[in-house]
């Protein structure tokens, strides 16, 4: 973007934050109106390539978003989107791809909500691979006890508590849940799942 006129820098800068202000309240429709052309005409451009791809993920077009979060990686050697592209592959079944991106970002050694999120789409393509134990000694080697969570740390938690519910390991399942109730109660459906276990266990 530096390598730009000033007078085109500012153009595009003041486009992509437009694009980014749409991305953020959700409004993915605007923003790919906006970076559709832009990805087109600035494609070494990382900011414009790595916001296109984001908002591709965001509306579940996952072929166009990796070929993008992809040239973002090759343009910038950067690590922070990883997850998505692995998420990306996930959906499109490619689940050797997702190993690839696993390996890559463990040996970057990237910080703890990239490697935390990039750990729950990896045991999510283990667990589509009939895997689900791997998938949870993989989870439980993740911050499992963190005492003050953010949301990667309230995800793992989930997947985790999930996983145990598929495996059958009905009593960490209902410790999972109620730990994300009492921490955040509004997280996903966990007060829902933590209900339900508690449901099954009676009428066991």
């Amino acid at each position: 973007m530096r390598d730009l006129p000033a007078a085109e820098q500012q153009r595009l800068a003041h486009r992509l934050k437009d694009a980014a202000e749409d991305f953020l309240v959700e409004r993915f429709g605007d923003a790919l109106a906006t970076l559709r052309p832009l990805a087109e005409r600035y494609a070494a451009v990382a900011d414009v390539q790595e916001l296109y791809g984001l908002t591709l993920y965001r509306l579940g077009r996952w072929t166009a978003a990796s070929h993008r979060l992809e040239r973002y990686e090759e343009l910038t050697g950067a690590v922070d989107q990883l997850p998505v592209l692995a998420d990306c592959y996930r959906a499109l079944g490619r689940l050797h791809d997702v190993h690839d991106v696993w390996d890559r970002l463990r040996s970057a050694d990237p910080d703890a909500q990239t490697i935390t999120e990039g750990r729950i789409v990896t045991a999510g393509a283990l667990a589509d691979e009939g895997r689900p134990r791997d998938a949870i000694r993989l989870l439980e080697a993740g911050p499992v006890r963190h005492r003050r969570p953010k949301e990667h740390h309230l995800r793992l938690w989930y997947a985790l508590a999930d996983l145990y519910d598929r495996v059958g390991d009905l009593q960490r399942a209902r410790r999972g849940f109620a730990r994300l109730a009492e921490v955040e109660p509004d997280f996903a459906d966990a007060a829902d799942r933590l209900k339900a276990l508690g449901d099954a266990e009676v009428r066991s």
